[in-house]
């Protein structure tokens, strides 16, 4: 970004008009970088009618080829079923779904800023979260949102929608830490969970692809002592439980992939435009 650009950005909101300017005046060769210096100040809520329809021109447009996608091999999530998107969407209260890709919608709840503080109307302070639900992949969605699942807890969340949607996961995958989460809920009830670092470990009984492994015979042709000792008591790789369970971290083939994903927030008076940070498309 230039140095005089940057320098209306280290001002905060008071820049903004001044970076309004230069959109509608230029200097041409500062046009652009004010349009992501505005998103780093204050969102999209201070785009003029102009910018606002050629980004969601152009998110349009993004859309139509960005298949196949990736997903993460780290962080955390939740996964439920595809055709339930409505029932979740009012299960964790969210509002304000805007259609997104996912490059847009992965950076928006995992590296941008992804919490928005603000005043209730009886003067109260709050927060709002901003989270990102992804395209349908094999029948399953997956919700991402960092601040989302740490601050209302991603297991009690997976919880809470499997009582009205039969089924929904939380997963936790942290290379840092050498650590995975896994969690399992059907119909409101924790049915098998594993924690690296949990107490306990272990929750509910196997579940039937763990049982392959936990009963892992050296008569069998895909035997494998690593796993036979790692998977003793169950299957401890948040990704593998992933993979058997809904979808795969990583590529996601075009085939297995339908529809587009969802930018949302957690508050009706704090839509996805108030969230800071310039978004790639």
């Amino acid at each position: 970004m230039p140095d005089d650009i940057d320098a209306l950005v280290r001002m905060g909101e008071a820049a903004v008009p001044r970076l309004q300017q230069i959109r509608r005046q230029g200097p041409g060769r500062l046009r652009a970088p004010a349009l992501r210096a505005l998103a780093d100040v204050s969102g999209s809520r201070d785009f003029d009618a102009k910018d606002l329809g050629a980004v969601e021109r152009l998110i349009r447009t993004k859309l139509l080829d960005e298949r196949p996608v990736t997903i993460p091999t780290a962080g955390r999530w939740i996964a439920f079923p595809a055709d339930q998107l409505d029932t979740v969407v009012s299960v964790w209260g969210l509002h304000d779904l805007r259609a997104a890709t996912t490059a847009m919608g992965l950076s928006a709840a995992t590296v941008a800023p992804d919490t928005a503080d603000f005043t209730t109307a009886d003067g109260s302070s709050a927060t709002a979260y901003r989270v990102f639900i992804t395209p349908e992949f094999k029948n399953w969605r997956l919700l991402y949102g960092n601040s989302f699942l740490d601050q209302l807890g991603g297991h009690e969340l997976a919880e809470k929608a499997s009582e009205q949607c039969s089924e929904a996961h939380f997963y936790t995958i942290d290379p840092y830490h050498n650590a995975d989460v896994w969690w399992v809920a059907r119909n409101g009830e924790v049915v098998r969970g594993y924690a690296t670092y949990g107490d306990p470990e272990w929750v509910g009984d196997p579940l039937p692809f763990e049982v392959e492994f936990i009963e892992m015979d050296e008569d069998d042709l895909w035997y494998d002592p690593y796993f036979a000792e790692k998977y003793s008591e169950g299957v401890t790789d948040a990704h593998k439980a992933a993979e058997e369970l809904s979808v795969e971290p990583g590529p996601v083939r075009e085939r297995d992939t339908h529809g587009h994903g969802w930018l949302a927030t957690t508050h009706p008076d704090v839509p996805t435009s108030h969230f800071k940070g310039a978004l790639p498309i």
